[in-house]
């Protein structure tokens, strides 16, 4: 006979208990919103025209050094990881036992992947953050949930029909840029021809001239830029609308969909397959650290060459390429190279080393939602001019400092949060609002236990 206290539980959505969550997954989560913050930091702190210009102009040097290494290690990677446990999350929360009377998976995982849309937009409209990844998460996340089911091989086939659309697209924008370079080439034989030129011709000259000059940093621009981004929360507002607008819409339909969704597929195929929860062997992880670092890592430098080529000579890069080597091993060289960092990081939780830094970054990895919006409104106070209005004053190298500040600032403040909440504060409204239901959220007595397991979890 059912006990009243039993029907409670199955009726009541509760938090997942500490013992309940897979650890392992937080401790990837946690390395994954940590890194990101490497990839986004330069789009809050420096005019997007000088970027290219600090990171290749002067080989050698410490904002060279410093992008060679975040390109080669970190760029990308990081937001693959960060796609692949959201689609291991999909199995997660569509496999769990602790859904409330009433509510059927479909309506809890909708209503779920509805709000992060509304977060998002939140997120790049009010917050003002151009490389918003929650919209393009909520909208992917919609066409998730008929393949949760799906065998391992056949999410595998998907993330690689994914990937081929990217790859193709990528392609597709490649021949253009040589058929404007090959139009070009020609007109500039006929005018040492001394040979009259038809519209249609100085329109070819024209539209390479075009592309020559949008590769190169426009002074105007650039101050426009700094003094738009240091001016109050309105003038930033108005500046980002048509930015914001573009990546939500056309950016979205071109690219991001085809990149997140695929590495999602990846992701659920494998949490399926034991890779996120510890399943394999050492070996195993070992085998994918060495064969992803040893694939990724070579590859990723030697493309890092090609692309110095490109923003050195964009025309000669376009002659010596008939194919795009960033576009055409651009998701290579993610995938092996998270998968490398996946194995690095699985061996040192198997093997139990740095238990004090796992633990903290499970802790941000629980609260990857806050923390993730915490970094927008701490780098837009930082550099925003409605904050301190440091856009624009540090160069690249030096923007690493502030990452490694926030670094060290979540990985306490997140273990202390979970030693008093069971939630972040973003985790927790937007699970009640899945639910629409206020959910438990103070710890009411930690003892010394439940704050070790808090950290620990």
């Amino acid at each position: 006979m059912e006990t009243p206290a039993s029907t409670a539980t199955a009726e009541t959505p509760r938090p997942v208990d500490r013992a309940d969550r897979i650890r392992s997954i937080d401790v990837i989560r946690g390395v994954a919103l940590l890194g990101i913050l490497m990839m986004n930091i330069p789009y809050f702190g420096l005019p997007e025209g000088i970027l290219g210009s600090l990171k290749f102009d002067h080989p050698g040097d410490a904002n060279y050094l410093t992008h060679q290494v975040i390109e080669i290690l970190f760029s990308g990677k990081m937001r693959a990881l960060f796609s692949m446990l959201f689609g291991a999350g999909v199995i997660l929360l569509t496999t769990r036992k602790e859904h409330s009377a009433g509510l059927s998976i479909a309506d809890i995982y909708y209503r779920r992947i509805l709000w992060m849309v509304l977060f998002g937009v939140i997120d790049a409209y009010v917050l003002l953050w151009t490389g918003d990844i929650l919209y393009a998460y909520g909208l992917c996340g919609l066409f998730l949930f008929p393949f949760r089911k799906l065998a391992p091989r056949y999410l595998l086939l998907a993330s690689l029909v994914c990937f081929g659309m990217l790859i193709f697209k990528g392609h597709l924008r490649f021949q253009d840029m040589r058929g404007k370079r090959e139009a070009y080439l020609k007109v500039v034989a006929l005018e040492k021809q001394k040979k009259k030129l038809t519209d249609k011709q100085k329109d070819d000259k024209k539209a390479w001239e075009t592309v020559v000059k949008n590769g190169k940093p426009d002074q105007k621009k650039i101050n426009d830029e700094i003094k738009n981004v240091r001016s109050g929360y309105p003038t930033v507002w108005a500046y980002y609308l048509p930015i914001n607008t573009k990546i939500q819409s056309s950016v979205m339909y071109e690219v991001y969909f085809w990149d997140v969704i695929g590495m999602m597929f990846l992701g659920m195929a494998l949490y399926k397959l034991g890779v996120f929860t510890g399943r394999l062997r050492r070996r195993g992880y070992l085998a994918m650290l060495l064969i992803g670092y040893g694939i990724g890592i070579p590859l990723g430098w030697w493309v890092h060459q090609e692309t110095t080529l490109a923003h050195g000579d964009f025309g000669r890069y376009l002659d010596s390429h008939f194919l795009p080597p960033n576009r055409m091993t651009y998701d290579i060289r993610r995938v092996t190279m998270a998968l490398g960092h996946v194995g690095l990081i699985m061996i040192i939780y198997k093997s139990g080393w740095l238990r004090w830094l796992t633990g903290a970054l499970a802790a941000v990895g629980q609260m990857a939602f806050s923390n993730y919006v915490m970094q927008t409104l701490i780098c837009t106070f930082i550099f925003f001019g409605y904050g301190l209005g440091n856009f624009g004053r540090l160069t690249y190298y030096q923007l690493f400092y502030v990452v490694a500040g926030v670094w060290a600032f979540q990985l306490v403040f997140s273990s202390l949060w979970l030693r008093f909440f069971y939630f972040g504060p973003l985790e927790w409204a937007w699970r009640s609002l899945t639910y629409w239901k206020r959910q438990p959220f103070r710890i009411s007595q930690p003892d010394s236990e439940t704050v070790v397991s808090s950290i620990q979890a």
